[in-house]
């Protein structure tokens, strides 16, 4: 019996042309680089057979609405070229976020409320593959100094065949080294403040649902909610009064710009984004402030803007 390794592992995402129809996806074209996944074969409901009879035991029970999850993390970095679309880019559409392709310029992720788009996802863990159709879901992004920068995806999708099949040969071109998180790499600011950043993490807060029904079967994108923390070294009140700021509950503006040469920055922009309750910490023994984040639409569909330049 031939022995399976977890490392050993390619992840293949295609975005379908009609949500629920599955596409194929190639190792050349649609090969994903991610750490830390986890993939769940089978989700659903256990339904009880709950049957009386004359002895005591379970009857035993009946998979419901089955489903299958994928969770990994995609390192953040540019392609090289300004105004190409990153090799996580169907990953992010995935996750109800508009791609807007400006050549030579840029590539920019916007959510939208309504049409998301949807993959064929293909896990191969070893010589077994998993696919998954319809696959939607959310995404969240971390940046802490000393770190490789990740967006960590978590995607659903219905179930489609699981069955031995060889690792395809994943090219992954697409996909550049990163740079650490650092003040030479990295620069953050929040109300105007260029703030002394300990950590950012923003989730995008999307409310994911497999609707599992007569006729139709399909994983939807129902809600989004999208929030963060940042943690910052604590300035006096005349620099930056957070507990007034929360208190009005005033809005002002953020980015965090990660890269400094053509091609391979990455941005995260918002235009309103409110304060929570700010609580005191310390790190090596410097005082310092964590902010809870609510990120507000103003027009609609614009609460933040992924932009990879």
């Amino acid at each position: 019996m031939a022995r399976r390794y977890y490392r050993k592992l390619a992840v293949l995402a295609k975005l379908e042309a009609t949500s629920g129809t599955p596409v194929v996806p190639s190792a050349a074209a649609d090969a994903m680089l991610m750490t830390e996944v986890t993939v769940t074969p089978l989700e659903g409901e256990r339904v009880s057979r709950d049957l009386l009879l004359p002895y005591f035991g379970d009857q035993g029970f009946v998979l419901a609405g089955t489903y299958a999850r994928i969770e990994g993390s995609v390192e953040i970095q540019g392609t090289g070229t300004k105004g190409t679309v990153p090799g996580y880019g169907p990953l992010l559409r995935a996750c109800g976020l508009a791609e807007l392709v400006t050549a030579g310029t840029s590539v920019a992720y916007k959510p939208v409320s309504a049409n998301q788009e949807s993959l064929t996802l293909y896990a191969n863990l070893d010589g077994v593959n998993h696919a998954l159709v319809g696959a939607r879901g959310t995404v969240s992004l971390s940046l802490t100094p000393k770190q490789i920068p990740r967006f960590r995806f978590t995607l659903s999708g219905m179930l489609g065949p699981i069955e031995d099949a060889p690792l395809p040969a994943a090219v992954f071109t697409k996909f550049k080294k990163p740079l650490v998180v650092s003040k030479a790499n990295t620069a953050f600011s929040i109300f105007g403040l260029a703030a002394v950043m300990e950590s950012f993490n923003l989730d995008l807060g999307n409310q994911v649902e497999p609707r599992m029904l007569v006729n139709a079967e399909s994983i939807e994108i129902t809600d989004r909610k999208v929030s963060g923390t940042t943690v910052i070294e604590a300035v006096p009140l005349t620099t930056r009064n957070w507990y007034a700021a929360a208190q009005s509950s005033e809005v002002g503006a953020l980015l965090a710009t990660h890269g400094t040469v053509d091609g391979n920055i990455v941005e995260v922009e918002a235009a309103a984004v409110q304060i929570g309750q700010p609580t005191y910490g310390n790190s090596q023994g410097v005082l310092n402030t964590s902010l809870p984040l609510t990120f507000c639409p103003i027009a609609g569909d614009d609460e933040i803007t992924i932009r990879v330049r």
